[in-house]
C-alpha cells in the first residue's frame, strides 16, 4: 500500500509553517496512522533529514497524547477512534492523506505536529481534584450509591483528556471536556462536598482559556471516550448551582 502525506512540518512557534509532500511505500491496512509516521520518519532518517515531531505515548486509546488532524478532522476518519487507533485500511491505495497538529487558539503549535496543550490541565488544576478528608477505606465505603449513579459517573469519568473537541469546535470550546469533569464528581457523595467550589474556580478558568460553546455537537462525535453531548448541560447546570448557592455549598 502507497500512501501520499502532506504534513504539518514547523520548526519553531514563531514559524510559520508549510505542508510537506512525501510519498510513503510498503504500508499494510492494518498499520495505524501512527505507525505510518513511523514508517516515514524512518524514510525521513535514512536520508539525512528532521523527522516530523509528533505526540504518542500508550498507543492504547488511554492517555490522549496522539491527538492530530487526519484530512482535517480530529484524530481521522473513523468514529469515536483515537489516532493511534486509526488504520489505513480507511484510506485507498494511492490517496493522499493531510497530517496536520489540532487547530485552535488554545493550542499553539510547538513543533510539526506537537501542540500545547496545558490549557487543560490548568483546568483541572484549578479544581478538578479531591481535597476531603475521606477517612479510612471503610469510612469511605460508607457512603453508599446506587449502581446507576456509579456507572454514569465512570461514563463520564472516561474522558482521555486528548483535547479533540476542542480542536473540533468552529469556536474552540472545551465545554464538553469540562462538562464530564464536573458531571462526574458531582455525582459522588465524596467530591460533591467540593462542588461549589470545584464549578467556581474551573469555570473561571475555562472561560478565560477557551471558547464559548458553539451547539453544533462536533465535539461529541469526534470523542475517541464516547463522552455523550449531554455533558455539555452539566457546565451550565453547575455554573447556575453556583451563582443561586454558592461556591463554598
Amino acid at each position: 500500500m502507497k500512501l501520499t502525506v502532506k504534513v504539518w512540518r514547523q520548526g519553531t512557534p514563531a514559524d510559520d509553517g508549510r505542508f510537506e509532500t512525501r510519498t510513503v511505500n510498503d504500508l499494510e491496512p492494518s498499520l495505524s496512522v501512527l505507525e505510518m509516521l513511523d514508517k516515514m520518519n524512518d524514510d525521513i532518517v535514512k536520508e539525512g533529514g528532521d523527522p516530523v515531531t509528533f505526540e504518542s505515548d500508550c498507543r492504547e486509546g488511554i492517555c490522549g497524547a496522539c491527538g492530530i488532524l487526519v484530512n482535517r478532522r480530529p484524530h481521522g476518519p473513523t468514529p469515536l477512534t483515537p489516532a493511534c487507533h486509526q488504520r489505513l485500511s480507511s484510506f485507498n491505495d494511492g490517496e493522499t492523506v493531510t497530517i496536520e497538529p489540532f487547530r485552535s487558539g488554545a493550542y499553539p503549535v510547538v513543533k510539526d505536529l506537537m501542540v500545547e496543550r496545558s490549557a487543560l490541565v490548568d483546568v483541572m488544576d484549578a479544581g478538578g481534584h479531591v481535597q476531603v478528608a475521606a477517612g479510612t477505606a471503610p469510612d469511605a465505603d460508607t457512603d453508599r450509591i446506587t449502581y446507576d449513579t456509579a456507572e454514569l459517573a465512570l461514563d463520564f469519568a472516561a474522558c482521555i483528556g486528548c483535547g479533540a473537541c476542542v480542536a473540533a469546535c468552529p469556536n474552540g470550546s472545551a465545554n464538553l471536556y469540562l462538562g464530564a469533569k464536573l458531571a462526574h464528581l458531582s455525582m459522588l457523595p465524596i467530591p460533591a462536598s467540593e462542588r461549589g467550589m470545584r464549578a467556581d474556580v474551573m469555570l473561571a478558568e475555562a472561560d478565560e482559556r477557551f471558547g464559548p460553546c458553539s451547539l453544533h455537537g462536533e465535539c461529541a462525535l469526534v470523542c475517541p471516550a464516547n463522552i455523550p453531548l449531554v455533558a455539555i448541560s452539566y457546565v451550565n447546570k453547575e455554573r447556575m448551582r453556583c451563582a443561586l448557592r454558592g461556591k463554598n455549598d
